[in-house]
């Protein structure tokens, strides 16, 4: 059911997906998304995952998993995380994935104002993982969702975070991607 209703609103909205590997790619991964400007990406995100029939996880406040429509919230794959205590996110995530297999939504900005610079979490949650970086980004000017580029962890693993990033980069530069609200975007990813 999710994956007619995935493509059928994707279809109604004029967006496409476009994938940069196997499909397979996303079904156990630090799913690494930018530009991250707009909460509407990652209802893109979601619609583009059920019509290709892949889990989604997402970490978020518990309060919304708490709430009255906490129930909602963990159907679209929020997992809930108490923010006011110091938590071990890394590992957190990597017992996440002995569990089962999913695709995290990780956005390295941190946050949909303009950075100067990323966040390292998603290196670390992929590498105490001991799982790929999944690269994708919403194309809000040709409507086209990307998903797929793999780094395997094996890259990962023999290579400098800074190599990472420069390859994130150059992924990102590739596509040309227009985010939703391009102010928020540094382009200059570090």
């Amino acid at each position: 059911m999710k994956k007619l209703l995935g493509s059928l609103i994707l279809k109604l909205m004029g967006w496409k997906v476009v994938l940069h590997g196997d499909v397979d790619n996303l079904n156990r991964c630090i799913l690494v998304v930018a530009p991250h400007t707009h909460n509407s990406e990652y209802l893109l995100g979601n619609f583009a995952y059920w019509k290709l029939g892949k889990p989604l996880k997402i970490i978020i406040k518990d309060a919304h998993t708490k709430a009255w429509y906490g129930g909602i919230v963990k159907g679209l794959g929020g997992i809930g995380i108490d923010r006011s205590q110091k938590n071990d996110l890394v590992n957190f995530v990597a017992k996440q994935f002995e569990k089962e297999d999913f695709s995290l939504v990780i956005t390295p900005e941190g946050t949909r104002s303009w950075v100067p610079k990323w966040r390292k979490g998603f290196y670390h949650m992929a590498m105490t993982a001991k799982v790929p970086m999944v690269l994708a980004a919403g194309d809000f000017k040709r409507k086209i969702i990307y998903l797929g580029y793999q780094i395997p962890f094996e890259e990962i693993q023999n290579m400098s975070y800074e190599e990472i990033l420069k390859k994130i980069s150059d992924y990102y530069k590739k596509y040309d991607i227009h985010p939703k609200v391009p102010e928020n975007w540094n382009p200059e990813i570090s």
